[in-house]
């Protein structure tokens, strides 16, 4: 499944998150959730300042919507990199999985 799709699937549990997200997957593209409304929004708009920016891979997005990776093993080892906050970026992930 496109990850764009993965994405969309996921907005139901980001709503009530209050914050601006970016996931950015180097050469796959960067996806941007705006979750400060109650319906949270999927852009592919890489200027929206966000209040967290999660660096990953499709390979590892993937994985950490399935439920295969653990967040915190995947950041203690650099498989997920945080810049902004990462109070937000916990919360994020709990959402997704």
């Amino acid at each position: 499944m496109m990850m764009e799709t993965r994405l969309q699937a996921a907005l139901v549990n980001l709503s009530g998150l209050g914050a601006v997200v970016r996931f950015d997957m180097g050469d796959d593209g960067i996806y941007t959730i705006d979750a400060r409304a109650a319906q949270p929004v999927l852009s592919t708009d890489s200027d929206a300042t966000a209040d967290c920016t999660i660096r990953i891979s499709t390979e590892n997005l993937n994985k950490l919507i399935d439920g295969q990776l653990d967040p915190m093993l995947a950041y203690t080892f650099g498989k997920i990199k945080v810049s902004g906050s990462l109070g937000i970026a916990m919360k994020l992930v709990n959402a997704l999985g």
